[in-house]
């Protein structure tokens, strides 16, 4: 089971803010969408991720004020992204080794979306549901 089969079920959109926005813009945005973390693009290209995690570190250290500056001030900078080949298993692998919860799937530089470890357990559980139905009828039938 691949990356693929995820986006071909919930689509391409990704939600993205610049690095020059600021940080109220993008939690408003989290909230507005119900989403965990923003994708923070420059043009086309992947300048950093912006996670709820980040905006309440800030906010814990910074006070209020965090909420004024730029998203660039709090993003990760390094992304780690996926393809859409990468299977669901070892796309989850990584995000338990790198705590994360969010990842960006790229084909030759190109952003085709963004996968969250709710879409990934979401599809394994599927995937497991269907196994176990497929027992029951070859038991059944067998």
């Amino acid at each position: 089971m691949t990356v693929a089969r995820i986006l071909s079920g919930k689509g391409s959109d990704v939600i993205a803010v610049s690095p020059s926005d600021k940080v109220q813009k993008a939690a408003e945005i989290l909230a507005e969408h119900k989403i965990g973390a923003i994708l923070v693009l420059d043009g086309e290209a992947i300048a950093g991720v912006l996670s709820e995690r980040d905006i309440v570190r800030a906010i814990g250290t910074m006070g209020a004020g965090a909420l004024t500056g730029p998203v660039s001030e709090l993003m990760t900078e390094k992304v780690i992204t996926c393809t859409s080949e990468d299977s669901i298993a070892s796309v989850m692998g990584t995000m338990t080794d790198k705590r994360i919860r969010h990842v960006p799937v790229v084909e030759r530089g190109k952003l085709l979306g963004i996968v969250s470890i709710g879409d990934l357990v979401k599809e394994r559980i599927a995937q497991s549901e269907h196994e176990a139905a497929a027992l029951r009828d070859y038991i059944a039938t067998g």
